[in-house]
């Protein structure tokens, strides 16, 4: 297989982690894919995801799946890692979350298509499932 450029990949290779205190500082890296040319799908699961509710800043927890069909990148996992974690102490709604996922990955790399689906945990009795999808 012949070696890719991955030079623009920032935070792999390092002794030591910053862990971004919020999604407008963390930073989604990508490398290019090596099968453009083909449809394929590329499934994350994150079951520890963690954000705060905006009302009262209780910790909320959920199950995060990304499903995407690269185009000409590909996203680099501990940097998506490192954004899904910078979701910690933000104050946000479940349905706002699955949405800004969407659109950073959708700035970052630009894929074919997208859904992310949160399924958060239960909350006063009611859990929520929310999904976002690109192109809509």
């Amino acid at each position: 297989m012949k070696r890719r450029n991955i030079k623009a990949l920032t935070l792999l290779g390092h002794s030591t982690t910053r862990y971004p205190d919020s999604p407008d500082k963390a930073k989604l890296e990508a490398f290019p894919n090596a099968y453009a040319k083909r449809n394929y799908v590329v499934r994350f699961d994150c079951p520890e995801f963690t954000s705060r509710c905006p009302i009262t800043d209780q910790p909320d927890f959920g199950d995060i799946t990304i499903e995407y069909i690269p185009d000409r990148l590909c996203l680099e996992s501990k940097a998506l890692k490192l954004y899904l974690y910078s979701f910690r102490n933000h104050n946000t709604f479940h349905e706002e979350v699955v949405n800004r996922i969407v659109d950073d990955i959708v700035k970052a790399i630009k894929p074919r298509h997208i859904k992310v689906t949160g399924k958060f945990n239960p909350r006063g009795g009611i859990s929520i499932c929310a999904e976002a999808q690109w192109p809509g």
